[in-house]
């Protein structure tokens, strides 16, 4: 009873039935509206760190490098093939034929502009253990390129084939930073036709794109991308008729939806972790509570994650003992410290740290509001009072930067990179969202990360797991299940990498 009482119910029932729309005519008009609610301030990939700045540029952007998504095989993109040379060297051979959507033909200049100019120390990009372990790229001739790495780095196939798109340098460079925002070109299935920041992104199928991609040629011929405030107008545009395609849809509405004639849904759990992270180094103020190890080990029992996961989340969703996802390289379960739903043990540590009657702090949170809700009664019911500051994700991820977010309820989704080198170093490793700063953890991460030995790797990964729990820094609550709803006209799979394909979407 007291599980139930805490846990808040989630958003009801659906306000009114689906309405007959003219799905059938956006499908004449061969156009996929998308509807988001994490709306992108900036669509060059290097310059935000949003999921959904992640899924577009993969729609209008090629890497190297491909992963099926299936299988997760790593396949030539526009690279045709590579080698190491040794542990800390790559040699690519280019596609030859491929163009952006400018017209200009991808060389190795663009390759090598690209990963010079992102890897830089003083390139500003949104996530930089994305690409601060590559040293430099030198051409070899107009077709081959050799990468070179500052140690060994065994996860950087998956790299270049999720996170490092490539630039037309030429463009690039005449544009600037700021014109290729407002403008940007790729080399991708599709291309943008308009970028309104934090409204809008139009796409138009690039019909020059080359043949025999991976990724196929896409079956429709525009995308229209739209940004939203938040899930109740996400859900009101799709039964409305107004959106064909929504994402991160409240489980509570899963069953209902798909009992609607024109809309339906689907889940998969996809290798995001949602978390709390918990100011231990004191950024929002130094000497605050979450300072003290042991109120911040209350927090980590006074939480029920196992019933958020399964009754607030659903559909397969797990508790991580480790603050990683299950299936990435080097996360090591049986190193953690666990901390099991134990309420009466949360008010004692507080006790012990001098805080026998609790104590007031901020939770910020963009994800949903029940969600945020829950974990806001949990810790209220052993005496934290959280006061929620609910906000859109980009300004969420802005204050964190700033050091500003005593508690953060967040989401971490690794950019779909199955290695730990992905998630770890953000949040351990000195960066804008680690809230720890712990020279230890910094030390282990960074060791992990630098050998092609796997037993190193293995060792210091779980040496930095043990310590991450041990001193309860930053709380893997749930994975996530993502729901989707769409249009019963529409053609879509989910995979299991968050990554949705709309390149890959057909109509019925």
């Amino acid at each position: 009873m007291r599980r139930r009482g805490i846990l808040l119910a989630g958003a009801g029932a659906l306000a009114a039935p689906a309405l007959m729309h003219d799905a059938a005519a956006q499908k004449a008009q061969d156009t996929l509206r998308i509807v988001d609610r994490f709306a992108l301030p900036n669509i060059d990939p290097y310059y935000n760190s949003l999921r959904t700045g992640l899924v577009q540029a993969h729609q209008a952007w090629d890497t190297l490098v491909h992963r099926d998504p299936d299988s997760f095989e790593l396949k030539p993109l526009l690279a045709t093939e590579w080698r190491w040379l040794d542990p800390k060297q790559i040699e690519f051979t280019l596609r030859r034929g491929v163009t952006f959507h400018d017209g200009s033909a991808f060389t190795a200049d663009d390759v090598v502009y690209t990963l010079n100019l992102v890897s830089s120390a003083d390139s500003r990009v949104a996530t930089p253990s994305n690409t601060n372990w590559i040293a430099g790229c030198e051409k070899l001739d107009d077709f081959k390129v050799r990468v070179t790495l500052k140690q060994p780095t065994p996860a950087a196939l998956e790299y270049f084939a999720l996170v490092i798109p490539i630039y037309p340098a030429a463009y690039r460079q005449r544009v600037g930073a700021d014109g290729y925002a407002r403008a940007p070109v790729g080399a991708g299935p599709y291309r943008i036709t308009r970028f309104d920041a934090g409204a809008a992104v139009e796409y138009e199928r690039y019909e020059n794109y080359w043949q025999g991609s991976p990724k196929g040629r896409p079956a429709i011929r525009r995308l229209s991308v739209r940004f939203v405030p938040d899930a109740t107008t996400e859900m009101t545009e799709l039964l409305s008729g107004r959106a064909d395609w929504i994402w991160n849809v409240n489980p509570d509405q899963f069953e209902q939806i798909n009992r609607l004639p024109t809309v339906q849904a689907v889940r998969q759990e996809s290798m995001r972790i949602g978390y709390l992270s918990i100011d231990a180094a004191g950024r929002s103020g130094a000497g605050n509570p979450l300072t003290n190890l042991k109120v911040r080990q209350a927090i980590w029992h006074a939480i029920d994650r196992e019933t958020i996961a399964n009754r607030l989340i659903t559909g397969g969703s797990r508790v991580p003992p480790a603050p990683c996802y299950p299936s990435q390289f080097g996360c090591d379960a049986g190193a953690a410290t666990l901390y099991p739903y134990d309420p009466a043990r949360a008010k004692a540590l507080l006790a012990e740290a001098g805080f026998p009657n609790g104590f007031e702090t901020e939770m910020v949170s963009y994800v949903l509001p029940q969600w945020t809700a829950a974990v806001q009664n949990y810790l209220g019911a052993v005496g934290i009072r959280a006061r929620v500051s609910q906000i859109q994700v980009a300004a969420a991820v802005q204050r964190a930067w700033e050091g500003r977010n005593p508690l953060y309820l967040g989401s971490w989704g690794s950019y779909s990179i199955n290695d730990v080198s992905a998630v770890l170093p953000v949040m351990f490793g000195g960066g804008g969202d680690d809230y720890t700063r712990d020279p230890e953890m910094q030390a282990l991460v960074a060791e992990g990360g630098s050998s092609n030995d796997e037993a190193v790797r293995k060792r210091a990964y779980s040496a930095a797991i043990r310590r991450a729990t041990e001193n309860a820094y930053w709380l893997p609550l749930h994975t996530y299940v993502t729901i989707y709803g769409y249009s019963r006209q529409l053609d879509f799979k989910a995979y299991r990498d968050e990554l949705p394909r709309f390149y890959l979407a057909k109509w019925k």
